[in-house]
């Protein structure tokens, strides 16, 4: 099984989340080894995609570089990651990545459109040898061994909309884009609120999040799944899981996890080269992930 990246450069214009100012999010491909690398082209800075990088996730994950950053960028880190893309060059031309509806799947749907290309060099993933954990009082998210990658997830909220939820994602290219990619970020309004006093959210509203006063859900068209709000955290903890460079095999299972507690997770699993093994995946290692990218 070979690294890929895609066929051709493909583009789009959305609203960024914070500013509510339109972006332009351009993918383009990148030679074998390069990994994934964020670019700024109204600033000419170029970020790459680690751990290291991170700068901020109280309500995104956050990259930064020389005192510029790309927020929001989740998302299409998740849909890029579930398509098993190792090489490919991000361009924007603000400080955030556009929301688009809130979900991954324009994402998605951009990558289709550009196609994939598999390139000459073996692909890499990183195999899960210890249990690692991270808690924050009742909180948690953990990584362990696995010969496949599991994505379990639990949250409990005060709300009679999302109470607790619970969801299993057995990973492959196709479980993801069918049960999780049109899982949408969701709020509470008198979040929403707060943040616009702050000057922050302006671009939010019910065309890319679902949106919850006390009771009820805001949006008219109602939720696109009865437990969207626990598959939108599966969509979020792959993409800041792609952090560490490159796909992983392993099981990953949180109980109301979060950017931070994701974050923390994958410097914790670098933190100690025991914890995992690079893997070349070559002969009969490609079989089962072959499946899975299909």
């Amino acid at each position: 099984m070979y690294q890929t990246t895609i066929k051709k450069p493909v583009e789009l214009v959305g609203i960024g989340l914070h500013k509510g100012s339109p972006v332009r999010l351009k993918l383009e491909p990148l030679g074998s080894n390069s990994g994934i690398v964020f670019y700024r082209s109204d600033v000419d800075v170029a970020i790459a995609l680690t751990p290291e990088n991170v700068v901020d996730t109280k309500m995104a994950t956050v990259i930064g570089r020389e005192g510029y950053v790309i927020s929001t960028i989740e998302h299409l880190l998740s849909a890029i990651y579930a398509y098993g893309i190792d090489n490919l060059k991000v361009i924007v031309d603000a400080d955030e990545v556009p929301v688009m509806d809130g979900s991954s799947a324009s994402f998605c749907m951009l990558l289709d459109e550009a196609g994939l290309e598999e390139q000459d060099k073996p692909k890499k993933v990183m195999r899960i040898k210890k249990d690692i954990i991270v808690k924050e009082g009742d909180k948690y998210v953990k990584l362990s061994p696995s010969p496949d990658l599991k994505y379990d997830f639990r949250i409990k909220f005060p709300h009679p909309v999302i109470q607790n939820q619970d969801y299993v994602l057995e990973f492959t290219k196709e479980s993801y884009k069918n049960e999780i990619s049109r899982a949408r970020t969701f709020g509470f309004l008198h979040e929403v609120q707060y943040l616009r006093s702050k000057g922050l959210a302006l671009g939010g509203s019910l065309e890319n999040a679902i949106v919850l006063d006390e009771k009820k859900v805001l949006n008219p068209e109602g939720l696109r799944f009865s437990d969207e709000f626990v598959r939108h955290k599966i969509l979020d903890a792959i993409g800041d899981m792609s952090l560490i460079g490159m796909n992983f095999v392993g099981n990953y299972e949180a109980l109301a996890g979060s950017h931070d507690l994701n974050h923390k997770l994958t410097l914790e699993l670098l933190k100690n080269p025991e914890n995992f093994e690079v893997v070349e995946l070559v002969g009969e290692k490609t079989a089962e992930l072959e499946k899975a990218y299909a």
